[in-house]
């Protein structure tokens, strides 16, 4: 079973908010045993937010509560149900709707601080706003700036849990062949173009033919 998206901060909220055993939560998150203490002992993951898993919608309440009654029951992640007239649906603009729009900083100024290997382009599909918009919160220039707190947009309805894991593994994986490439060319510098002005490929030459 794939974790779940922020593993630690979905395990400071089971620790918070319910009775599972820590070999439980330790299961469902991916963690060792003895992180998920740690972190229960503030040692691990200090002031770190909580992640709702249920409003994330990779748990139920239901489900919750079946393992809190029997301490050798492991969480299943909750299936995602699409509806069949969303999945045959041509992929649109993202709409947000009035109510949330107002939170829409704080979950942009979240990407920007966390997932910064983030493109503009993905938060923008993710959150439903424009690059001017995310580049004046990156850069504290937004009108509102001294009063945006960075909060998880899936937590405030902004976007969904599985849209955002696949756009932060895409990020990443990007991220990752990048670096890679470039640890390549330091690794191996005599594989790059040399680019020589006039006068020094007509010294290169003269020494060439001697």
């Amino acid at each position: 079973m794939a974790p779940p998206l922020m593993p630690k901060a979905t395990a400071v909220w089971l620790i918070e908010n319910t009775a599972l055993t820590f070999t439980q939560i330790a299961h469902f998150c991916g963690l060792h045993e003895l992180e998920v203490q740690a972190i229960a002992d503030e040692e691990v993951a200090v002031g770190m937010h909580g992640l709702d898993p249920v409003m994330a919608g990779a748990l139920t309440h239901e489900e919750i509560k079946r393992c809190e009654a029997d301490p050798k029951n492991n969480l299943e992640r909750a299936k995602v149900r699409i509806p069949e007239a969303h999945r045959s649906k041509r992929k649109t603009a993202r709409y947000t709707p009035v109510s949330k729009r107002q939170d829409r900083p704080a979950g942009i100024a979240w990407l920007v601080k966390n997932y910064p290997e983030l493109a503009d382009s993905q938060i923008s599909n993710l959150i439903g706003t424009t690059k001017p918009t995310i580049n004046s919160i990156r850069d504290r220039t937004h009108w509102n700036s001294t009063n945006i707190t960075p909060q998880n947009p899936v937590s405030l309805g902004l976007c969904a849990s599985k849209d955002l894991e696949k756009a932060i593994n895409k990020a990443q994986s990007k991220a990752k062949n990048i670096k890679a490439l470039s640890q390549k060319e330091e690794d191996h510098p005599e594989a790059l173009p040399i680019n020589l002005s006039v006068d020094e490929q007509e010294t290169f030459d003269s020494t060439d033919s001697n």
